[in-house]
């Protein structure tokens, strides 16, 4: 008998709109191959057009290098301590210890899965009673869905602790219509393959100030000094995007909003044909929220039916993902402080990414309901 065969369901893959490859075909007609150029500019125009505001946008080579930056440029040096949100990819925490800092880790609250209030208070407090006031706080917006804005930030002027808002998922989401990356002192943003839009490899810095950002590009481009020779009084790192991956962006930019609108008809879809079932939850928009649904997560009832459902997809060649592993469960970091009330563990044990592609087809959404549904 012939084996039926069918294509591989990815999680969330590139999806290129057309247009990509004339800002790249343009940057090798003028010999703009080399770093920085005419398309570097042009993204950082669009970026800073689409998400509104009096911002400042530097385009660099990732959104781990953003991170890394924003949080020198705030004064962050070895021995101090940052603020980190537990429930998070690990990039969100590395470049503190780059720096030689200490992270301490806040865990979540269970209406948007982000950084909780209480628990971010509650961790400060208790930090400068032992003498070591945080330098900065790491919030992040997870799988596009926006923290709690307002409550963060009353927090963090309350104590005089700057925001690293970490938008890396949440390019096209907003709060009260203003868009995510702009809240915090210093915003970031990632176009890595698997994010809403992609320069394959890439990400960017938002400043409220354009002195920070003209510091931030001065210290991604080897921090050369103002001189006719190469002198350096500062250390600096390779972190500019390239005029080539900033064609990409361009490109991607002008079907941004597309890219939203389909993602969010994914969750709606797999809302509406799975949300009747006990075992199946959904994290929900609550008012003046609105996410870009990077990602569509359900939460099971139990470890046990999180994995029956995901090892069914993967027998079908369907990727899927459990949500992230905190970053206090983590070996690289479970000896430093943690915040935590369990919210962040149960919705690791608990929760599912499912495929979420802007190129998902109507068939393919099919494919992965009925899996799901056999499965229950």
């Amino acid at each position: 008998m012939k084996t039926i065969t069918r294509d591989k369901i990815w999680l969330s893959s590139p999806h290129m709109g057309g247009g990509e490859q004339k800002y790249v075909q343009e940057a090798f007609d003028t010999n703009w191959v080399a770093p920085l150029g005419p398309n570097v500019d042009n993204f950082e125009k669009s970026i800073n057009q689409f998400v509104g505001g009096n911002v400042h946008v530097a385009a660099l080579s990732s959104g781990t290098a953003a991170i890394h930056l924003a949080l020198e440029l705030l004064g962050v040096t070895k021995g101090d301590e940052v603020i980190c949100q537990s429930f998070t990819f690990s990039a969100s925490a590395n470049p503190i210890m780059y720096l030689g800092a200490t992270p301490i880790f806040v865990d979540s609250e269970k209406d948007t899965w982000n950084i909780s209030p209480e628990l971010l208070e509650k961790a400060i407090k208790d930090r400068i009673s032992n003498g070591k006031k945080p330098k900065a706080i790491v919030a992040v917006h997870l799988y596009g869905m926006p923290y709690k804005v307002e409550e963060i930030t009353q927090v963090s002027k309350k104590y005089d602790i700057p925001v690293v808002e970490d938008s890396a998922e949440a390019l096209g989401s907003s709060f009260k219509n203003e868009k995510c990356g702009t809240f915090g002192t210093i915003g970031i943003l990632s176009f890595n393959g698997n994010k809403i839009i992609t320069t394959s490899g890439g990400g960017a810095l938002i400043a409220q100030e354009e002195t920070v950002k003209k510091k931030a590009v001065f210290l991604a481009t080897q921090a050369r000094d103002d001189a006719p020779h190469y002198q350096h009084s500062s250390v600096g790192y390779n972190y500019r995007m390239s005029n080539i991956l900033a064609g990409i962006g361009r490109g991607q930019m002008e079907v941004l909003q597309n890219r939203v609108n389909q993602r969010r008809f994914n969750f709606d879809f797999y809302k509406k044909h799975l949300a009747h079932l006990p075992e199946i939850e959904f994290l929900e928009e609550s008012n003046a929220y609105y996410s870009n649904r990077w990602l569509t997560c359900i939460l099971t009832p139990s470890f046990a039916i999180r994995e029956k459902i995901r090892l069914a997809l993967l027998e079908d060649d369907v990727e899927s993902r459990p949500l992230w592993k905190p970053m206090h469960l983590q070996p690289v970091f479970a000896k430093f402080p943690h915040y935590s009330d369990g919210t962040s563990e149960d919705l690791f044990n608990r929760g599912l990414c499912l495929p979420s592609g802007s190129n998902l087809s109507q068939a393919d959404l099919e494919r992965i309901v009925e899996l799901i549904l056999t499965k229950i």
